[in-house]
């Protein structure tokens, strides 16, 4: 049996320092559930939004996340935090391990554009092991909004999506049908923990490799803990979820040559059409019309 305890911590939390709260919530967490064995925040919990608060890699955000994990013994994915290097800004999720070192970074490789100003994009996918339970990956926010990324850490192995997430926007019930999505077509859990208060609408989710719903949360501070079970996720691998579909195994064997991924096809005519990336104009008035008359 490959089966592993996870906590997603859904918190109010304010544009601030949040660190010294953040090390409560997860001290009062394992004591109360001293079983669990990663700790999952939502993103940029650290600090909140706002470039002014980016730091250089190593800097105090993640030593510190560092010395909750150490302390606890837990894995810990701290949701994210704006990262300097050089001239660029990243939004950065790291992956600690239970001795408290840092064993991954993932780049956010889509900010929220235009909205998310100024943050760089990542270019490269992150999956990790924990030895002998199963293999992770990582993605952040607005990604999961590119199925394209999920499926591309399902072929890397991973088994579970570790997502943080910051949606304060009335789009966050497209949001939860993504994540589920995203489980059923690649047989996988899809955990994805949301903050709230002003900054996050709550709403919380994981589901399983079926699409299964495992946990839905309410919208307000909610601490939750699951216990996944990793040979479910191989079995329903090989067989399908209940003995339906093997999703995984038509994508590998199908011989689409899909168009828009073909060399120099990355933007079609009709994408081409829709013009720059850029904030939504002002609706025009009545007399706007009547001035262009």
């Amino acid at each position: 049996m490959r089966r592993f305890a996870i906590a997603g911590l859904q918190l109010v939390l304010t544009k601030k320092d949040n660190l010294q709260q953040l090390a409560e919530e997860v001290r009062l967490l394992k004591a109360r559930l001293p079983w669990v064995q990663m700790v999952v925040l939502g993103e940029l919990s650290a600090y909140g939004p706002g470039l002014e608060n980016a730091e250089p890699q190593g800097g105090r955000a993640e030593g510190a996340f560092c010395d909750i994990a150490r302390r606890h013994g837990i894995w810990l994915v701290p949701g994210s935090y704006y990262e300097r290097e050089g001239e660029h800004v990243f939004n950065v999720a790291p992956v600690i391990d239970p001795n408290g070192q840092v064993i991954a970074r993932y780049r956010k490789m889509y900010p929220f554009a235009p909205y998310e100003a100024g943050v760089a994009s990542g270019n490269a996918f992150c999956v990790f092991d924990v030895p002998g339970v199963a293999r992770f990956g990582v993605s952040i926010c607005y990604d999961m909004w590119f199925p394209e990324t999920t499926r591309a850490l399902a072929w890397m192995g991973a088994e579970a999506v570790i997502h943080p997430t910051m949606t304060n926007t009335i789009d966050r019930d497209a949001e939860l049908a993504i994540a589920r999505a995203s489980a059923a077509q690649n047989q996988l859990y899809f955990i994805d923990v949301n903050v709230a208060g002003r900054l996050g609408f709550g709403r919380s989710c994981a589901y399983g490799p079926g699409g299964e719903i495992l946990h839905a949360a309410g919208s307000g501070h909610e601490p939750f803990a699951l216990e996944l079970d990793f040979e479910h996720v191989r079995l329903a691998r090989q067989r399908g979820w209940n003995g339906i579909g093997q999703v995984l195994k038509s994508f590998r064997d199908t011989p689409i040559d899909y168009p828009q991924y073909r060399p120099g096809a990355r933007n079609s005519q009709t994408l081409e059409r829709l013009g720059p990336l850029e904030r939504p104009p002002e609706f025009p008035t009545a007399s706007d019309a009547e001035d262009r008359t």
